[in-house]
This record gives C-alpha cells, structure tokens and sequence, in this order.
C-alpha cells in the first residue's frame, strides 16, 4: 500500500515538474514576452524618475504666459512648447498636436483588441482588417512624432536669449532658434536632451512594434496562423502593443503635463 502510494506521489511530481505545464494557463511565448515586458517597466521607470528628479531641481516659472521667455534657469511651460499644429503657423495650440498623438495611440490599441478578439474567433478577415488599421495608427503616429521633433529642432520664428557656456568654455550670450542637446530655446539643455532621450527611446520602441504589427499582417493575409490553427502569435504582439502606449501615458504626463 505504502509503496503503491509512493509511487502515484512520485508520478505526481513528475508530471507537474517534467515540463509541458502552462503556469496560469498561458505559453511559453506569453511568458516570456511577460519577463520581457516587466524588464522594459523597469527601464522606462528608471528613466522617467530621472526625468522627475532633474525636473524638481529647477525652478518653475511663474510669469505671466505672455512674457515668458526660454531660460536655461527656470523649466520650460509645456503649453508654451508644445503649442504648433500642422499647416496652422503662428497659432497658439497648447497640447492639441501631442494629443492627437495620444488620441491615435489610445485609438490603435482598440483595434489591436479588437484583432485579438477575432484571432479568438479565428476569424481571418477580421485579423487582417483591424491589424491593418492598428499598423497605419503605428504609422501616423510615427509619423506625427517625427513632426513634432521637426518643429521642436527648428524653432519658433523669434527664438530667445540664452546665456549658456559653449563647447569651448566660453559664457555667451546669443538668440538661440530650436533645440539640441547642448542648448535650446525653451529652457535648460537637460530639458532638451531628456526629450530627445525619453521620447525616442519610446518611439523606437513604436518602431519595432510597427515592424512587427506588419509582419503579423502579411502572415495573417497569407493565412499562415489559419493553417497553425491559433492566432496566438497576434494576442503575443498585441501585449507588446498595449505595453507601448500604456508608456506613452506615462511619458505624456511626465513631458506634457507636469
């Protein structure tokens, strides 16, 4: 008795430690793409403390809005910044540009769910139409983030004066048009350089998803994962997807709103 019993609890563990188990009834590839995903939270939050550490250090300011002038002693508004919208020049616009990134973002990851859900379904005409409709948002914003670096490289039309030390040591005080990152016009170079840094790093991010959300396409279209029988490979991407704009979130509120 005792030995039968021995037997069925060495068995038993066996079957639960021998491999072919899905913890939490999900595969090996969830999994992993999961541990990739958490180890990106830690880079991004990493970053984005950084950002708030170097943002508390300066002083904001407290002007009136129409006599602000870029300082590298005082943190840019953001309004102030980020207020230009395509073909409306000289318009004062605070934020509808960035959020209309945002809003295209939000609005892909929708359609990413809704590709899921057909995948559930295998339902293939409707994976490939709101995979094509998450691609082209990847697209447009991609597109709109190049803009925005565009217009924030360039400038205003009237620039300001910043009193800064150049690449030779040298205090000079001179109209500053645009940013880069040793100097810019709207405030201190780590501001400009934390921008470039935080949101291309975000953006590169958007590129591989992009990359990947055409992939996932073609081979939609040309009925490989009918032929697998699941459509487990669009579930795994759209995890990547929703991780990337739930970043952006983030990075809207860091960058834009504080």
């Amino acid at each position: 008795m005792s030995t039968t019993a021995t037997a069925i609890g060495v068995s038993s563990k066996r079957g639960i430690w021998g491999g072919g188990n899905e913890p939490l009834k999900a595969s090996y590839g969830k999994l992993m793409m999961w541990f990739f995903l958490l180890s990106d939270i830690f880079t991004f939050a990493a970053f984005l403390i950084t950002y708030a550490a170097i943002r508390v250090s300066y002083p904001g300011y407290a002007g009136s809005m129409d006599t602000f002038q870029g300082s590298n002693e005082y943190w840019p508004i953001p309004e102030l910044v980020f207020d230009a919208f395509p073909f409306f020049h000289g318009v004062h616009m605070p934020l509808v540009f960035v959020g209309l990134m945002t809003f295209i973002l939000i609005l892909s990851s929708v359609t990413m769910v809704l590709a899921v859900e057909a995948g559930h379904r295998n339902d293939r005409k409707d994976v490939v139409k709101w995979m094509l409709w998450t691609l082209l948002g990847g697209i447009a914003f991609l597109s709109c983030q190049a803009w925005e670096w565009s217009h924030f490289i360039h400038g205003s039309d009237s620039g300001s004066v910043i009193t800064y030390v150049n690449s030779v040591n040298k205090l000079v005080t001179e109209t500053v048009f645009g940013a880069n990152l040793a100097v810019n016009e709207y405030g201190p170079a780590a501001f400009a350089q934390l921008f470039f840094f935080i949101t291309g790093f975000h953006g590169f991010h958007v590129t591989i998803g992009v990359v990947l959300l055409f992939l996932a396409f073609y081979q939609a279209a040309v009925g490989v994962y009918e032929r697998r029988g699941h459509y487990e490979m669009i579930e795994k991407i759209g995890l990547y997807w929703h991780f990337v704009d739930l970043v952006w979130v983030f990075v809207f509120t860091f960058f834009y709103l504080i």
